[in-house]
């Protein structure tokens, strides 16, 4: 059995650089693709990471019966917070303080300085927020006091604001009032980010309401949930009900699920529309070597020789053009913030969006060349050396 001669190695390297221009259109060709990849992956990931780390399995949330997922339509008496923590035996506690949290979640309008009007999403709360929400940390300047708001680190992409605009010491503008930013705060990537946080009392007398939107309560070690979901049921009166903090992020998971389908559909077509661009540039390569692989071919190179010659100069540019793109996602994508409906999140260009976005970039290289090479391969040797 014969066996197959292959061009040396170094042969499609040298053949990049004879044609320089024409090497470098294909790579820019193929690392845009792979960048407009990596962008909408990273779209998703970054938007089903913040629901994940939103959730903590500890943590109970109780809110009105007419409000099914939207937090923001929830409206439960002011002493709900109160009837909770006497009733219910599972709440954690430190010295002496109970672990909930009465808040009022609402959207509104909000003018961060020089900016338009954008929507916003404010939380007033106490300080037990703190204890309950535990990864809530102050990164810059303080916790609110009187008049006074603290925002989440991606709050301003929120309100299509500066971050600049949302340094401690400015001022925001919402429900008639000025208030001036006290600090900073991360949650570790989750939904609490994009929004700004006030004390209740203030928020309430704003937005002239007594009431609260939810509390939210910690549960102690081997405390059950189903006992606050029982409590809910059985005081009709306050006409409330309870989910974990992990079921109700989750649901929401659930709710963003066409987008997230939607997103993965723009990938395929993404891929589909640079599977014709790298087929076109290929095309383009071998259109203008019909010569030389003819050449090739009468000096004893067989035909899947010289195939693999071209497929490996269609997998090399692909592969600069692929480490080209996932550095430039790295650098200037990875933790881009995004506005989106529910807030804002962060673009997140991990291992698995960097697998897939250079994964279809070498798939477009490597297949890309081979009906270009085929069909220049098929002519006949005599004819295709008389080509111009």
């Amino acid at each position: 059995m014969l066996r197959l001669r292959l061009l040396p190695w170094d042969y499609g390297i040298r053949n990049l650089g004879r044609r320089p221009v024409r090497s470098l259109l294909t790579l820019v060709a193929l690392a845009t693709v792979v960048l407009l990849m990596l962008v909408v992956v990273g779209f998703i990931r970054g938007l089903e990471d913040s629901l994940a780390v939103s959730g903590d399995p500890s943590v109970m949330l109780v809110y009105s019966l007419g409000a099914e997922e939207n937090l923001e339509n929830s409206a439960i008496p002011a002493r709900t917070a109160g009837i909770l923590e006497a009733s219910l035996e599972g709440i954690r506690e430190r010295s002496g303080v109970s672990y909930v949290s009465p808040e009022l979640y609402f959207g509104t309008r909000i003018t961060a300085k020089g900016k338009p009007q954008a929507l916003g999403l404010v939380r007033g709360v106490t300080p037990a927020a703190a204890l309950v929400r535990k990864n809530v940390r102050i990164v810059e300047g303080e916790w609110p006091g009187p008049g006074e708001v603290m925002a989440g680190r991606l709050a301003h992409a929120k309100l299509g604001a500066e971050k600049s605009d949302l340094a401690p010491g400015k001022t925001v503008t919402f429900e008639g009032r000025s208030w001036r930013v006290s600090g900073l705060f991360a949650a570790g990537g989750s939904a609490f980010e994009s929004e700004l946080w006030c004390r209740l009392p203030d928020f309430q007398t704003a937005l002239k309401r007594q009431d609260l939107g939810l509390v939210a309560l910690t549960l102690a070690e081997g405390a059950s949930p189903a006992e606050v979901d029982l409590f809910c049921k059985e005081r009709k009166d306050l006409e409330i009900q309870a989910t974990s903090e992990t079921a109700y992020y989750a649901s929401m998971q659930k709710h963003y699920k066409p987008v997230r389908l939607l997103a993965w559909m723009v990938v395929l077509l993404v891929a589909g529309a640079g599977s014709f661009a790298g087929l076109n540039m290929m095309y383009g390569a071998v259109a203008g070597r019909t010569r030389e692989i003819a050449a090739l071919q009468a000096i004893g190179y067989r035909r899947r020789a010289v195939l693999l010659s071209l497929i490996q100069e269609g997998t090399m540019l692909a592969a600069a053009g692929s480490l080209l793109a996932g550095l430039a996602a790295l650098l200037l994508l990875n933790g881009l913030a995004v506005r989106f409906t529910m807030g804002a999140f962060a673009l997140r260009v991990d291992g698995a969006a960097l697998l897939i976005g250079c994964g279809v970039g070498l798939l477009l290289g490597a297949l890309g060349a081979v009906p270009p090479a085929i069909k220049a391969l098929r002519r006949p040797v005599a004819e295709s050396l008389k080509a111009i």
